[in-house]
């Protein structure tokens, strides 16, 4: 069994991926599969083309090798797609279904085509659908859990090939002929045993091999664990496990029996640890989430997990750090020794254990990224040396690498139900450490999940104020993706779970960004409507800066209205704003504005005026991009006014200022659509 060549992290594209050499047996089934992908499919016998890519399935039990011979199958077949091999998993360790819309996203972000936070199913697969049309490349779809998954990820190209890893048929989709598979045969099953325990063990005693491989019926799993089993105890004989094996009895499968037996056999220390491995989000575990879960050193739980691994109950993940993943196949008997042995508080004191030490972790993760900052770097040498990361590049590794088990953490907290609080912690320092390392763009398909998640919080435990912070998130995601009116639907809801939190920095971005999305939507009068409740507020308040900024938002609509007299009494306005405010860049940005707007009123002279202003402002705040513009602008106005002239030395000033300026960001407008940043939910507080 190889099932440790799938990659943990969800999706991987590659032309070979399984290290040839390592795989046993199954050569009737390799070779039934080979033929299958050249048998006429039922389109073809009835003389149409198929319009679809072909379907191979591999079905068996978990722990069967079934993801062992899709790979090594797809070793031996993937130079013929030129396009290479694309791999995901559709299944949770603990068996849940993956949802298609997180499976077509991983797909089409290792194809390099990012799509859209907040997505939906019908698009994804659509866009998916797209992005293969012109490729030939094989997808692996392992642990399927019914034929919707695959058939919301089949592509429509011919020229592709669709392997799908199931424990049954995949009823649904047409012209699928199954590989079931069951145990492997004596040669296979000695050979597997044989590299445990080498061959002496074998070879002086094949009858009680052969007998010990009956016992396991061929199953690969069964047969790796009786061969750690024996590897860790190279006194024992084969005979020894054998009738260990035959005392056990006939109840339940040669899986469960055998995990019995070595669970039985373990240190109690280490035996509770490996229990307590069914609460590792997504099956995936490093000594940390080992050491909070059991209550152990870190060290310890190091070593523990690495004794796992030679026993077959863990295998190593690659990455940067020591990462495990948990067999699928032992999920379901881990959670029943679980459930046995240990009582339900001590798993949920284990499983908040866990997320506390995920919480600081992510504390840490994010600190580092702010040295510059006199009381992040003192909460840094606050924790504890072990929970600190060397520099900035070792913490996003480590977010990178753990990413899967992170969301997965958030997930299952909130499923719970119990740790809410923890959850909220969890969830806030999660979209403050992703946003520190990756960006607001570069996170924000993971936050719009995680934003989701606080938002199903705080419906359930009635928290007003964070429900309108994951509203105002979301809907930021929702109108930055072109999806402006699921955002003004958000906006509005934001605003009703600000008002009720009696939240005023809510409802004020809730408020104006209700303007923002209305202005997008070329709805100009309730766009000036809002940004004018907006004001008000900021006025009463006595937000000076906010207020400028929203005079200016308010002039955006009237201009766009072609409302110019309306447009200009609010630039000016702006402008004054934000001279009072000592906003000198701000002012002379809003005078930039004022000018364009009397250009379109048909007052160039009043243009050709406020732009020199706008010009002088600009010089005393240093922002050169912006004297360019303004030089650029005066150009057009006086070639407008019939002086070429003027024009001309007006733009040699423009192309003298850009020379001499260093590389600069544009600066951003006053006006536009909402562009409010997503910002973390305030539950850490």
């Amino acid at each position: 069994m190889t099932d440790q060549a799938v990659d943990t992290g969800g999706v991987q594209l590659s032309g070979h991926a399984a290290t040839e050499g390592h795989f046993l047996g199954r050569t009737r089934e390799l070779k039934e599969l080979r033929a299958d992908i050249e048998r006429a499919g039922l389109d073809t016998l009835s003389g149409k083309k198929a319009p679809r890519a072909r379907v191979l399935l591999i079905a068996g039990r978990p722990g069967s090798g079934r993801t062992a011979l899709a790979e090594e199958f797809v070793r031996q077949v993937a130079e013929r797609y030129r396009d290479g091999v694309l791999r995901v998993r559709l299944g949770e360790p603990d068996g849940t279904p993956v949802p298609v819309e997180r499976a077509a996203r991983e797909l089409l972000a290792a194809l390099g085509r990012p799509v859209p936070p907040g997505a939906g199913e019908e698009d994804l697969s659509a866009t998916l659908r797209e992005a293969l049309a012109e490729r030939r490349v094989l997808l692996l779809l392992d642990d399927a859990a019914g034929a919707d998954q695959v058939d919301a990820l089949l592509p429509d190209t011919p020229e592709c090939l669709v392997v799908a890893v199931s424990a049954g048929p995949l009823t649904g989709i047409s012209d699928v002929r199954p590989c079931t598979l069951g145990g492997l045969d004596t040669k296979s099953a000695l050979d597997l045993l044989t590299r445990h325990t080498g061959s002496v063990r074998i070879t002086v005693d094949p009858r009680s091999a052969e007998g010990l491989v009956e016992a396991c019926q061929g199953h690969p799993a069964a047969l790796i664990l009786a061969g750690g089993w024996l590897a860790a105890r190279p006194k024992s004989a084969v005979a020894d496990l054998a009738k260990q094996l035959h005392a056990e009895g006939g109840d339940g499968s040669p899986l469960s029996r055998i995990f019995r037996l070595v669970h039985a056999t373990l240190p109690s220390a280490a035996a509770r640890i490996l229990r307590l491995l069914s609460l590792a989000p997504a099956g995936l575990v490093d000594p940390h989430t080992a050491s909070a879960l059991a209550g152990c050193s870190i060290g310890a739980a190091r070593t523990t997990l690495d004794d796992f691994v030679a026993l077959g109950l863990l295998r190593t993940v690659a990455a940067p750090l020591p990462q495990y993943e948990v067999p699928g196949c032992l999920q379901p008997l881990l959670r029943t020794a679980a459930e046995t042995h240990e009582r339900p508080a001590e798993l949920q004191l284990a499983r908040a254990r866990m997320l506390e030490r995920t919480v600081r972790l992510l504390q840490s993760c994010r600190a580092i990224t702010e040295t510059d900052n006199p009381q992040a770097r003192e909460k840094l040498q606050g924790m504890p040396r072990a929970l600190r990361f060397a520099t900035p590049r070792a913490a996003a590794d480590w977010l990178r690498a753990r990413r899967p088990a992170l969301l997965a953490s958030a997930r299952l907290a909130v499923a719970d139900g119990e740790l809410d609080t923890l959850a909220r912690r969890l969830m806030s320092q999660l979209v403050r450490a992703m946003v520190a390392h990756f960006g607001t763009q570069g996170a924000a398909p993971d936050l719009y999940g995680i934003h989701q998640l606080v938002l199903d919080v705080a419906e359930r435990r009635d928290l007003p104020r964070e429900k309108a912070a994951a509203l105002l998130n979301l809907a930021d995601v929702d109108a930055r993706t072109g999806r402006t009116a699921e955002a003004l639907v958000r906006y509005r809801a934001a605003l009703d779970a600000g008002r009720e939190a009696n939240d005023p920095y809510a409802t004020g971005r809730a408020m104006e960004s209700v303007g923002g999305a209305h202005l997008e939507l070329a709805d100009y009068d309730r766009a000036a409507d809002w940004f004018g409740r907006a004001l008000a507020q900021r006025q009463a308040r006595d937000e000076r800066a906010d207020a400028a900024r929203l005079y200016g938002r308010i002039a955006t609509a009237h201009t766009y209205a072609g409302r110019y007299g309306e447009a200009q009494r609010g630039w000016r306005a702006a402008a004054a704003g934000h001279r009072k405010n000592g906003d000198v860049a701000a002012a002379a940005r809003a005078l930039s504005e004022l000018a364009r707007v009397q250009e379109y009123a048909g007052r160039p002279e009043e243009s050709l005026r406020t732009c020199q202003e706008a010009v002088e402002w600009a010089g005393r705040a240093d922002d050169t991009r912006l004297q360019a513009a303004l030089q650029l602008r005066l150009a057009d106005t006086l070639e407008h006014l019939d002086d070429p002239a003027a024009a001309r030395l007006h733009r040699a000033a423009a192309e003298r200022i850009l020379e001499e300026s260093p590389p600069d960001r544009d600066p951003e407008p006053e006006h536009g659509a909402n562009a409010c940043e997503i910002r973390s939910t305030p539950a850490e507080g």
